[in-house]
């Protein structure tokens, strides 16, 4: 496996909360069905990453994880098109997780935006433990057990990203030094032939001697389509490209994901703790409900009385779910009061049960095949820890820790 190679590889997990929303749904589970078909995926259940906020009522955590494989899955997430596992299933990730820890700074895990943030916003909970505190280094052997080159985040999350290439970094420069390696990587090179060794050659010097972004990243694409050598020596030449050593674990790349603008029943961000999402699962009843008691404009006090939709929670949602056409047609009816509210909510209604309709079919048959569902996680999981079986390998070696194997 070549550490650049893996940049067609991608890594998601979400934290197990139980049965998941519209929010999401629009926000991740979109995403991740577009990439599944065109990226090696690994998604996966992050019970761990629970703990670090929620270490004292795990109680539920077995179900919450039943339930958002279940709409994972509803959603249209397919075991033979990406791997789906837990992470607890995979205690490599816990091994790396602590080797990583022994070298990473503590200023770094202070300094992550998060860090002080959520202790603001969970007052009501102590999370002053270690293991809130070295959640980024869990997060990094997450990405780096897998050596994925793309990360789905948004643009708020590209600071955690961060502290994982700077793992990686240090890591590689710590124990990416093999005896021997300079030798190792010029008979690498005399084995990609005359030509292509000629062309290395001269992109390196250009980029150690003069600083050329551009020669470096020429020259990982001339690596990445060489087929005269083994991986190994694929990964010796990466590092040697840079003059740090053998790279082990490859800096993953952000995967910018675009910002999904899903309002919830109030107009703020649907969340669960705000009360005001659209559950994947909800009865067509109780969506019906929900959007009908929505509020609207204020101005709007009895039905004679003009409203502007850009005041009104519901048009938020318009936005997702409303062709344009029809939008038009509602903005101008509830600007002129040619339409009440409830005729504004009606195609809205009928817009969210037609996206949850296939969803909620497809969870009733999981639901009625628990056995399924198992068999889907652990057949996740255990490809999942065959590749973490291979980084550990390669780490352990690297850091001496493979005596009298």
């Amino acid at each position: 496996m070549s550490n650049q190679g893996t940049n067609r590889r991608v890594l998601s997990g979400m934290r197990p909360t139980g049965r998941l929303h519209l929010g999401h749904y629009h926000g991740v589970l979109k995403n991740w069905l577009e990439l599944q078909h065109s990226y090696e995926c690994f998604f996966f259940v992050a019970d761990w990453h629970a703990l670090t906020t929620h270490y004292e009522a795990p109680g539920d955590m077995g179900q919450h994880v039943s339930d958002m494989v279940i709409d994972w899955l509803a959603a249209g997430v397919s075991p033979s098109a990406a791997t789906v596992f837990v992470q607890s299933r995979v205690p490599e990730h816990a091994e790396l997780h602590l080797l990583l820890s022994m070298f990473t700074p503590l200023g770094w895990l202070e300094r992550v935006p998060s860090y002080k943030d959520q202790q603001e916003q969970l007052r009501e909970r102590d999370l002053a433990t270690y293991g809130f505190l070295g959640y980024p280094v869990l997060q990094s052997a997450d990405i780096l057990a897998y050596r994925a080159g793309l990360v789905p985040v948004g643009e708020d999350q590209v600071a955690h990203l961060e502290v994982t290439r700077e793992i990686a970094r240090r890591f590689n420069h710590l124990y990416g030094r093999e005896p021997g390696f300079a030798e190792k990587a010029e008979a690498a090179i005399d084995k990609m032939g005359k030509k292509m060794a000629r062309r290395y050659r001269d992109l390196r010097r250009r980029f150690q001697e003069q600083g050329e972004e551009d020669a470096l990243e020429i020259a990982r694409a001339l690596l990445e389509g060489q087929q005269n050598i083994s991986l190994a020596d694929r990964e010796r030449l990466f590092g040697y490209l840079e003059g740090s050593g053998k790279i082990i674990l490859p800096e993953p790349q952000a995967m910018l994901t675009p910002t999904a603008k899903m309002p919830g029943l109030d107009g703020r961000k649907m969340s669960k703790s705000y009360n005001n999402a659209i559950s994947l699962r909800a009865e067509p009843g109780e969506v019906e409900a929900q959007i009908r008691t929505m509020p609207t404009d204020p101005a709007r006090v009895r039905r004679t009385d003009p409203g502007d939709p850009d005041k009104c929670p519901v048009w938020g949602l318009h936005q997702v779910y409303t062709p344009e056409s029809t939008r038009e047609e509602l903005a101008a009816g509830c600007r002129t009061a040619g339409i009440g509210c409830v005729d504004c909510k009606r195609p809205l209604i009928e817009g969210v049960l037609a996206e949850l309709a296939p969803i909620q079919e497809r969870a009733r048959e999981y639901t009625a095949d628990p056995a399924l569902v198992r068999s889907i996680v652990n057949e996740g999981s255990e490809a999942a820890r065959e590749e973490a079986r291979e980084t550990l390998d390669e780490v352990r070696h690297a850091m001496g820790l493979d005596y009298l194997r």
